[in-house]
């Protein structure tokens, strides 16, 4: 018979630690990561404190290389769950608190390792469920830290803070559109992203969609700049994005072809014209514009005589010209089929703006002779003579 002692099991620190900052309210989060198990494409799993129907809960979200499932379980349930899973499937854990950050490590001998050190958190976030269901998107996603939207532990870089904003706000409004338009009840659903840029949001409705049940989204972000083609492909092959890519080139170049949801958040002045027309060939069911630099009709305005005191200001003009612009924007939008809004969006680093255009296609017949005079009526009291997608559209009638 051995006399050597058994090796000490350092799960009961461990869970000691994380049961005590639950009770004390230290506890930050939990990543149970090195997944060696058998569930494919898993890789870790990011658990936070919750409340539910005023009951404290764990919330664990299992993160795999498309998708993410989010369980919501007793704290007791949630604990046991975590035991288990120590050292087998996952091979480490790190507790983040207040007063701390403890790791638990297992080597493939089976040597494990209790370690702890100073706390990289400083605050503990809202357990509320209702709180959180506010954020559209987890800051542990992989693809915000390829990005540069947040750091190795998945807290959002301060100079991006913005930029989590914008995407969270447009995520929003992208659901809400997307819920209304049908297209949930699709196979497959495919979205152009005119003027992607570094990708932010091009990736974030991938994700989305990624995450949706029996939804299979195809994602294809347009940008002029091939150094930031080059960047988006990359990190998408390297995250595993499977159905989303990034081509070069712009509205102007880009040939038509099966399109369900349209979006060009910064087209300059009649490039959103293009976005616009695009989107209606294409018979897309969600156009979302955050029309930028309104140069076309401003030149043509004339100043009714009653409005002549306020529009003498360059200012009042280009704000005017900007208003003029949209609402015949979305009045040819609703004279073919769509319901429109405008609403406020946050402002992208690109522009100033702070307006979307949303249309979504809708079913009910419309009186697109009434609206059309209506059109009309606005181009006759400002004196406009041309609107670029009133011009694009009567080219096909």
């Amino acid at each position: 018979m051995s006399d050597t002692p058994p090796t000490p099991d350092k799960r009961e620190p461990f869970l000691a630690a994380l049961r005590d900052s639950l009770a004390e309210e230290t506890f930050v989060k939990l990543i149970l990561g090195k997944y060696r198990g058998d569930e494919p494409g898993l890789r870790r799993i990011l658990i936070r404190q919750i409340t539910v129907k005023e009951e404290p809960c764990l919330s664990m979200v299992y993160c795999y290389k498309d998708r993410e499932v989010t369980k919501n379980v007793s704290r007791a349930q949630g604990l046991g769950s975590i035991y288990g899973m120590l050292g087998d499937p996952f091979m480490s854990a790190h507790l983040f608190l207040l007063t701390a950050n403890v790791q638990i490590e297992y080597s493939r001998k089976g040597r494990c390792t209790l370690s702890r050190g100073k706390p990289s958190c400083n605050a503990v976030p809202s357990a509320e469920h209702d709180r959180e269901k506010e954020r559209m998107i987890d800051p542990a996603k992989p693809f915000l830290a390829a990005l540069g939207v947040t750091n190795k532990e998945a807290r959002v870089l301060p100079s991006m803070s913005r930029k989590w904003k914008q995407i969270n706000k447009f995520l929003e409004i992208f659901q809400h559109a997307f819920e209304s338009s049908g297209l949930a009840e699709a196979e497959r659903v495919h979205v152009v992203d005119f003027g992607s840029g570094k990708g932010y949001l091009t990736f974030a409705v991938h994700d989305l969609l990624s995450g949706m049940e029996n939804v299979t989204g195809e994602v294809t972000g347009i940008e002029l700049r091939d150094t930031l083609v080059h960047f988006c492909n990359k990190a998408a092959t390297t995250l595993e994005r499977e159905g989303l890519s990034f081509q070069q080139g712009d509205v102007s170049s880009y040939t038509v072809g099966p399109l369900d949801i349209m979006i060009a958040l910064h087209a300059c002045d009649t490039a959103t014209d293009l976005a616009i027309h695009m989107g209606i060939r294409a018979e897309a069911k969600i156009i979302m514009c955050a029309p930028c630099c309104h140069k076309q009709i401003r030149p043509q305005m004339s100043s009714p005589d009653a409005m002549a005191p306020m529009l003498q200001f360059g200012i009042h003009m280009g704000q005017e010209a900007e208003m003029v612009t949209d609402s015949v924007r979305a009045l040819l939008l609703e004279a073919s089929g769509y319901k429109v809004k405008m609403l406020e969006f946050v402002s992208l680093e690109h522009t100033s703006k702070n307006k979307m255009l949303l249309a979504v296609k809708d079913a009910r017949p419309v009186d697109r002779q009434a609206i059309l005079e209506k059109v009309a009526t606005l181009k006759a009291f400002y004196g406009i003579r041309e609107h670029c997608l009133e011009t694009l559209l009567a080219a096909e009638a």
